[in-house]
Formats: C-alpha cells, sequence, structure tokens
C-alpha cells in the first residue's frame, strides 16, 4: 500500500537538561509512535524513526535514531529528510534551560529558591509545514488536558499541518504513559473520533487513515 513512501514518525518526549543529571520532561511513553511506525514498515513504506528517551523494545524498521533534547530532535528530522509524509507523535518540550549547568547544581545555604530561564524549542512541526520540501501529507498530534477539539483545531491550523491528531491527557485519562488511547483526527473539514482501546489498534486505523488519503 505504501511501497517506496519515505515516511517520518516522531515518538517519545524530550529530556531538556538543567544539568547533566537532572532534566525537564514529560510522561510520554512513546507507544503510540512506535506502534505507528511498525504499522507503516508492515505497509512496506521506507520508515524513518526519530525518538527520544524511551524505555521500549524498539520496532525493526528502516531507520531509527535515538536523540534526548528537542533540539537534537530537530536536527535529526531536517537532516533525514525530505519525506512523503511525516507524523509528529512525539512529546516535544516547548521549552529548555537557557543554560546547561556545567556541574550539578546545588541548593544555597541561604535556602534561596532556584531562579529558572526558559526559552523557546524549535518548532518540529511548524519548521516541517514551511519547509521547502513540505511532506505531501503533514500529521500533527495535540495532547490536550482541556478544550480538547478546540484547542487542536487551533493547532491544525497555526501550525499549517494537514491533520491533527487530537488526545486528551489529564490525569484521569491516564493516555500519556499508557497503553490505550482514546484519539481524535482532525482535518480542515472532518473531524473521525477513534474510542479508547491499545494504542496498537489506534494505530492501525491511524494508518488505515493514510491509506485511503493517498490512494488514487
Amino acid at each position: 500500500m505504501l511501497k517506496s513512501k519515505k515516511i517520518l514518525v516522531t515518538a517519545g518526549p524530550t529530556y531538556e537538561y538543567l544539568d547533566d543529571i537532572r532534566f525537564i520532561g514529560n510522561k510520554s511513553s512513546g507507544i503510540q509512535g512506535a506502534e505507528i511506525a511498525k504499522r507503516l514498515h508492515e505497509l512496506e513504506a521506507h520508515v524513518t524513526l526519530i525518538i527520544g528517551p524511551v524505555n521500549l523494545e524498539l520496532p525493526i524498521i528502516s531507520k531509527i535514531i535515538k536523540v534526548e533534547t528537542a533540539v537534537q530532535m530537530n536536527d535529526a528530522v531536517t537532516k533525514a529528510g525530505p519525506f512523503d509524509i511525516a507524523i509528529c507523535a512525539a512529546a516535544v518540550g516547548d521549552w529548555r534551560p537557557k543554560t546547561k549547568a556545567m556541574t550539578k547544581i546545588k541548593k544555597t545555604q541561604s535556602g534561596s529558591p532556584l531562579i529558572l530561564e526558559l526559552v523557546e524549542n524549535p518548532d518540529i512541526l511548524k519548521n516541517i509545514c514551511i519547509s521547502k520540501n513540505r511532506p505531501g501529507l503533514v500529521i500533527g498530534f495535540a495532547a490536550e488536558t482541556d478544550n480538547l477539539l478546540a484547542n487542536a483545531r487551533s493547532k491544525l491550523n497555526e501550525k499549517g499541518c494537514d491533520w491533527i491528531v487530537a488526545n486528551r491527557v489529564n490525569a484521569e485519562s491516564h493516555n500519556m504513559g499508557g497503553g490505550d488511547n482514546e484519539v481524535t483526527i482532525i482535518k480542515e473539514n472532518e473531524e473521525i473520533k477513534f474510542s479508547r482501546q491499545s494504542k496498537k489498534k489506534i494505530a492501525r486505523l491511524i494508518c488505515e487513515q493514510i491509506v485511503q488519503e493517498i490512494s488514487p
């Protein structure tokens, strides 16, 4: 179905380091992106998976690039392209510390709180969408705690991608970091909701939609 198609999948969290041993991160397990990459490989696509720090048995696919930070992921995406399709499932950190300490940050004897200055990370999804080699189909993910559909549609318009896969990641949902998911694919004039099920099944449903989208 997808033979000869070059497809990018990003997955997992990013770690934004305060010093050599501590970082700002999130609960993303990388399972959803890895399952999508695995299914695309089964459909005979040439898949590049760029994945942050995860504790997973990674699928056997065309190419896997392991990264830690958002800057590293952005650089890897740029160097690995161009692609026919891009699926940005990674939970990329929005900010990173302006400077990384050269040694472990210690508590002060006075007990003064640490003042942490943050800067914005590269916007990987938007960079893909505005690149001169923009893929024919660009799919982003929106992990939201509230106003799921409204925030996801806003992201669709802001980033310039073709689809957003929206999922709720508040404490009650257990979607981020868990084995199950429930998502809504948001297109310009359509919304497709998939009920809660395993991330493997969600991956198959998303890939079915991709096949339908690019089929003549």
